[in-house]
């Protein structure tokens, strides 16, 4: 895993230096241009195409990251390593982000992140809804906090008041770090600030699904009827340093086993994890064969889920997309995500690849490239509604995520 991070950040580093020349610019960064719709582009088949079968009021997208520098009360902070020219990696990752979420560092970034969420949002049907994730600080085993080692912060605070104040479009997702030793509180405290669900990234926050220490966390968030959005397989989006293995679907199953419904996000389709059910010694498979093992056992089918983010990624397609669109049993269990702004990060997205490896016909991924020019977030959404392969897609029930977030609790 550690090699793949070497090898996209070598990527990175190398498109940066092209950034000069016009040729490679817009391959390279998101234009952040107008965000209406042309009359041209609303009018194209494909785009009329979108939300047929779909009702707009049961569409949350699930997966949408909170940015920002703590104005304005927000709380919300950016680790410095990622200003540093001593790290070169985390740095150039930072701008392609703030690129794609088309706001700079500068005063007044926390306003126009939202602000842009919402222009974009007006091009969604009423009732379409993005989920903010809060993300929690990184901590240590012993319990301590440790800011140095965590890539943002995004209070749960902050989500909230924003899907307070704009109740039409935004829900929010907590992020609580179970070491923490006020942990069992704010989970509480987050679920009755209205939560619809418990958000994780374990090998940038430092927790280990498997650790018991999570057992009451797991009780709590069981009694309370949220569902857990962790990531699982390899990390790549953010510093993950040497806990890649807190990452591995098996690792899920001490919460799972205490009936908690957990998303998978990503549906752990990158990098490799030994295979626990064969010991600690076990040998190393896919991360996405484990996550399928878990999918496919009897005893999850009520609890297990896996979202779509980033599944349309370079990285990301091939073997585990098309069995994500293949298997039709699994279709009610796939919920859609955006992972914005990481839809507007130029570089790791390629339609016409898509169409040369047989999941695009040409003129959609023609019409999904212009799409992108004015909307990052319509388009992640278009490019998953026509994906396909061998004719099989994904099914309408993917994009109906609200069921499994309002439920009665």
């Amino acid at each position: 895993m550690l090699s793949r991070r070497r090898f996209l950040a070598a990527g990175f580093t190398g498109a940066l230096s092209l950034v000069s020349q016009p040729l490679w610019a817009e391959w390279l960064w998101h234009g952040c241009g107008p965000t209406t719709i042309p009359e041209s582009l609303a009018r194209n088949e494909f785009m009329q195409r979108l939300w047929r079968g779909i009702d707009a009021a049961q569409f949350w997208d699930c997966h949408v990251h909170l940015l920002g520098r703590g104005e304005n009360g927000s709380g919300a902070w950016i680790n410095p390593r990622m200003d540093s020219i001593w790290h070169p990696i985390e740095r150039l990752q930072k701008a392609f982000y703030l690129n794609a979420a088309c706001v700079s560092d500068q005063p007044g970034m926390d306003a126009a992140y939202v602000a842009r969420l919402l222009a974009l949002l007006a091009d969604f049907p009423p009732g379409a809804k993005l989920m903010l994730l809060a993300f929690d600080w990184h901590y240590q085993e012993d319990g301590r906090r440790a800011e140095e080692h965590s890539p943002f912060y995004a209070p749960n605070e902050y989500a909230q008041r924003l899907a307070r104040e704009h109740p039409q479009r935004f829900e929010w997702i907590a992020s609580v770090h179970p070491y923490r030793e006020d942990a069992i509180e704010a989970l509480e405290q987050a679920a009755e600030g209205g939560a619809r669900a418990l958000k994780w990234l374990p090998s940038a926050q430092g927790m280990d699904p498997a650790d018991p220490r999570c057992d009451r966390f797991y009780e709590t968030l069981a009694r309370l009827k949220l569902p857990l959005l962790t990531h699982a397989g390899g990390e790549l989006a953010v510093h993950g340093g040497q806990m890649q293995d807190y990452g591995n679907p098996l690792r899920l199953r001490r919460a799972l086993d205490h009936g908690v419904r957990v998303i998978v996000a990503h549906c752990a389709t990158l990098g490799k994890g030994i295979d626990l059910d064969r010991g600690p010694d076990g040998p190393t498979v896919s991360n996405f064969r484990l996550f399928a093992r878990l999918m496919d056992e009897a005893r999850y089918a009520k609890h297990l889920y896996g979202d779509l983010a980033a599944v349309g990624q370079l990285l990301r397609a091939g073997k585990p997309l098309r069995v994500l669109l293949q298997r039709r049993d699994w279709q009610a269990r796939l919920l859609y995500g955006s992972d914005y702004p990481l839809p507007g990060v130029q570089p790791i997205f390629s339609p016409r690849g898509l169409a040369t490896d047989g999941f695009l016909t040409e003129d959609a991924a023609e019409f999904l490239i212009e799409l992108r020019r004015y909307s990052p977030l319509l388009f992640d959404f278009a490019l998953k509604r026509l994906l396909a392969f061998d004719g099989k897609s994904f099914d309408t029930a993917v994009f109906a995520t609200r069921r499994v977030f309002a439920g009665e609790r």
